[in-house]
């Protein structure tokens, strides 16, 4: 342990029947340089005890037992003790290919890189059985701030840039920016912004070794949430904000932030004809028209371009500002999305 070069940070949360592989995918890595900061968030399963087990056997292994605070606190307590010179994000109930810490990390040395980013997989599992999706972009090296700015817009395209776990971090940069996990839903993206505000050097490799897995019901990503839209609204202020911070504002950048504004505002309206939403009626139709008065609509549909000819089919009501077809079409939406999983995965990676 005197020679940590990878600081490996792991919360763990009720996972009792996903954490011991997620450990697994880690202590098989081929490169063994790292610690292992697993923080325990007050689960009330056995996930702190299964973990326990794993550090009596393996000393790279520290165990965190903390009252529960959420994911970003976990993270952040892990952060200030970490000792490597580059640190990496595993969410517990998923699990990583034994060559991905090597395969980063000799990228980043090669390269002098604040930042690599790889592939990943999506596995989407329906019953025993599951499709793995292959997520990923071309090798490419950026070597000054500005290059990787003005096309950095084709990595949030291609969700290679939102989330912890396909990244290789420069401890130095967090430590040094004070950057952490905020104490927000959704707390990988305005940590991931943070983050991107101060690199320069940035590695992508087409290589894929991370497995997330798409199959618990009651993960975070299918529950309804009261505040999505309000939480939706202040995650665009913030992309908004970092592009105009860059003085980034070319037409490749303008239409991505539009159409990406377009289609989780299309979520938000899905989110309020949930099942399992606990609004009235009444109160779902205003939700729904507040939602299409925003002025950031009008904006955004005058930049986006859909890539489906479904997509545009979905706009027209939302261009009418018609609550009453919004509705209709947000509810078949949702009904694909609770009964046929498979479908609304394949519609959603198409659009």
């Amino acid at each position: 342990m005197s020679n940590i070069k990878i600081s490996v940070i792991m919360p763990v949360y009720k996972v009792e029947d996903y954490v011991a592989k997620a450990i697994e995918s880690i202590l098989t890595q081929t490169f063994t340089e790292f610690e292992f900061l697993i923080v325990d968030d007050g689960t009330p399963d056995r996930s702190g005890e299964i973990c326990d087990e794993f550090a009596e056997k393996d000393s790279r292994i520290h165990v965190i037992h903390k009252e529960n605070g959420g994911a970003p606190s976990a993270r952040n307590t892990a952060i200030d003790i970490a000792k490597g010179k580059y640190v990496y994000f595993l969410d517990s109930d998923d699990w990583a290919e034994p060559e991905m810490l090597a395969d980063m990390y000799a990228l980043a040395e090669k390269n002098e890189a604040h930042l690599v980013v790889c592939g990943y997989f999506i596995d989407t599992y329906y019953g025993d059985r599951y499709i793995s999706e292959k997520i990923f972009v071309d090798d490419r090296i950026y070597t000054d701030a500005r290059a990787f700015r003005e096309e950095s817009y084709r990595y949030f395209d291609r969700n290679m840039l939102y989330t912890p776990w396909n990244k290789l971090y420069r401890m130095d940069l967090i430590k040094n920016h004070k950057l952490r996990f905020p104490d927000t839903l959704w707390d990988d993206f305005p940590f991931n912004l943070s983050y991107l505000a101060h690199v320069e050097r940035v590695v992508f490799s087409t290589n894929a070794y991370y497995h997330f897995i798409r199959a618990r019901a009651e993960s975070e990503t299918s529950a309804y949430r009261a505040d999505m839209y309000e939480k939706r609204e202040e995650e665009q202020g913030w992309m908004e904000a970092l592009y105009k911070e860059w003085g980034v504002d070319n037409e490749g950048t303008k239409e991505m932030v539009a159409r990406r504004y377009i289609e989780r505002m299309i979520g938000c309206i899905a989110n309020v004809t949930s099942s399992k939403c606990t609004l009235t009626g009444k109160e779902r139709r205003t939700a729904i028209c507040k939602m299409l008065h925003n002025p950031r609509v009008d904006q955004a549909l005058r930049l986006a371009k859909p890539r489906s000819g479904y997509m545009k089919l979905m706009l027209i009501p939302i261009r009418l500002k018609n609550t009453y077809l919004t509705w209709l079409e947000s509810a078949l939406i949702t009904f694909v999305k609770e009964r046929n999983t498979k479908l609304f995965a394949k519609l959603k990676a198409g659009r």
